[in-house]
């Protein structure tokens, strides 16, 4: 049976609006929970291959409640975090009242409202763009994929964390069906709905994961492309650079 909030179709981005609309105030939580704290160092790796600082630029997309916009501007940079849903971005400026003493005047990040598939900023402007968790969840991610290559600037770093799809079989077969029997309970026991979280595992299926990111990425003309398991590639990072 498919799950109740993915939809392939038009009503995509409708149907993923409900489910973060759901999860937000639960979602760091969860995400602390169902990785075992482990998505915190898998996101410090991406900050760290963005490698921007003071004078620079990046912009996280699909930024949800901001954590990697918030290790992204604790490097120096001027930061941009972005997101479609209300609910996550209102959990994020909530973030920044709390952590805003921990940076300089006018460091913090900035959170916008806005779709990843088509920004409003210039082309060429950021130094490095990142996505965390957010490409696969996009009504297209060959469109989110195209519009991270046209705001990076040439030089610039293009940066996408997300659930893989391990090369080996048996580990693959482990890890989705942790997805499949354990992942959702978090859904039912914080926030009611185990189909909420059930999605992952629904969206994994229809998504090219890590070779197909990586695909696309050398189709744009990005070079030094590379695919970085994390966790026996239950995790990856894909990375390319804008010549």
């Amino acid at each position: 049976m498919a799950n109740k909030f993915y939809d392939p179709g038009e009503r995509r981005a409708a149907k993923v609006g409900d489910l973060f609309g759901a999860i937000a105030s639960r979602y760091d939580l969860i995400n602390d929970l169902q990785s075992f704290w482990l998505h915190r160092l898998w996101k410090l790796r991406l900050v760290k291959l963005a490698a921007v600082g003071p004078g620079q630029r990046a912009l996280d997309l699909c930024c949800g409640t901001g954590d990697v916009a918030f290790r992204l501007a604790r490097t120096g940079a001027e930061v941009v975090g972005l997101d479609f849903s209300e609910a996550m971005l209102t959990v994020a400026r909530a973030r920044f009242k709390v952590q805003g003493s921990k940076f300089k005047a006018g460091r913090g990040p900035q959170f916008m409202q806005g779709d990843a598939m088509q920004t409003a900023f210039p082309g060429a402007h950021f130094d490095a763009v990142t996505v965390a968790y957010g490409l696969r969840n996009l009504s297209s991610w060959e469109a989110g994929l195209r519009e991270m290559w046209r705001v990076a600037k040439p030089g610039g770093r293009l940066l996408v964390l997300d659930f893989g799809r391990p090369d080996n079989v048996a580990w693959r077969r482990l890890y989705f069906a942790y997805l499949r029997w354990c992942v959702p309970l978090f859904g039912r026991l914080f926030c009611g709905d185990a189909e909420l979280y059930a999605y992952i595992l629904e969206s994994l299926h229809h998504y090219p994961a890590q070779h197909g990111v990586a695909a696309k990425m050398r189709e744009l003309g990005c070079a030094e492309v590379r695919i970085i398991p994390l966790l026996g590639g239950v995790m990856t990072i894909n990375a390319g650079v804008k010549p």
